[in-house]
């Protein structure tokens, strides 16, 4: 049992942070998509930011989508009894908002956490699985609305053992809403990306949890950027705004883990 049943917080003092998985696609067999300039810098930052809570890291880089379900499978098979959590993003191109790309083929974006549910991967069940995809969900746009003084804005603000759902536990994150595009810079990466790898670099993790942080994610993402595309002005001066989906029942805080760095193993850079 990793935490009791009334704990408010996941439980971040097992031995290692956990693996953190970069999923980067760049470049396709298609010629109809294009190759994802300024992903690399989106690596570069996330590699930075998942150092520094601790995780061990590793970049997959342009695999193909058999490549992909090996390297999955072994994940969801590995023993992660003294981890605190599993977190995995894939930057790529987006078909829709249920498919995204491997470096050959579309696949169901739902592949990429089927087989950490809590009935097929033991040794994570209790614990937090958080997922970042970085893809286009579709070709609409978001002029966005300009607001003004006048107007108002309302928003609505122990036992031995238990049983959970085996979908519990899983934070889900896209960079933009259903059908909506989303926006990536040749040279400073996405917008997304970029205001995740800021936010979570800026915030004391031992007082901050990782839902508060997500909202100034957002926050970031919608009031920071707005696209410059004057040469092509059904691209120019568009809005985005990432979708949460939170199946966490508890607070997650990535309080430090006291460790020398030496002691953090690095797993990085598997390839085709």
């Amino acid at each position: 049992m990793p935490v009791t049943k009334d704990a408010t917080c996941y439980n971040m003092d097992h031995e290692y942070r956990g693996i953190a998985v970069i999923i980067n696609n760049d470049i396709f067999d298609s010629h109809s998509l294009a190759q994802r300039q300024g992903s690399w810098k989106d690596v570069e930052e996330l590699e930075k930011m998942f150092y520094r809570l601790d995780f061990n890291v590793m970049v997959w880089n342009n695999l193909y989508y058999g490549e992909l379900t090996h390297h999955l499978n072994e994940l969801a098979n590995a023993d992660h009894s003294q981890n605190d959590c599993l977190a995995i993003v894939v930057l790529t191109h987006g078909v829709s908002q249920s498919f995204v790309y491997a470096k050959d083929n579309p696949y169901p974006v739902e592949f990429l956490w089927n087989s950490f549910t809590a009935d097929k991967c033991r040794t994570l069940a209790g614990k937090p699985k958080l997922f970042f995809v970085q893809a286009c969900r579709g070709e609409r746009l978001d002029p966005g609305i300009t607001l003004r003084k006048k107007m108002i804005t309302e928003v609505d603000s122990p036992n031995t053992s238990y049983k959970i759902p085996k979908h519990a536990d899983f934070l889900i994150t896209f960079s933009t809403y259903d059908g909506y595009y989303s926006f990536r810079h040749p040279e400073n990466g996405t917008w997304f990306i970029q205001s995740l790898c800021s936010e979570m670099n800026k915030h004391d993790h031992r007082n901050s949890d990782l839902l508060g942080i997500m909202t100034r994610v957002s926050r970031r993402v919608a009031l920071d950027h707005e696209s410059n595309n004057p040469d092509e002005p059904w691209l120019h001066k568009q809005k985005q705004i990432p979708t949460i989906h939170s199946m966490l029942i508890r607070d997650i805080f990535f309080k430090p883990k006291n460790k020398p760095p030496s002691e953090t193993i690095v797993l990085r850079n598997l390839s085709n």
